[in-house]
């Protein structure tokens, strides 16, 4: 039987779950739970007052 002589390289998919797209969806989160601070402390009260 006749040996392969390349070995085919593994490309990571362009969607799904991986630790980089999960790694930047926390971090923009983290960022938008900040902002959201922020904001209430400016305004005096909540965001979602009615």
């Amino acid at each position: 039987m006749i040996q392969p002589t390349l070995v085919p390289q593994r490309r990571l998919p362009r969607y799904g779950f991986h630790t980089h797209t999960e790694r930047l969806n926390g971090r923009m989160a983290m960022l938008g739970f900040i902002a959201l601070l922020v904001v209430e402390a400016q305004l005096g009260h909540g965001l979602l007052v009615w």
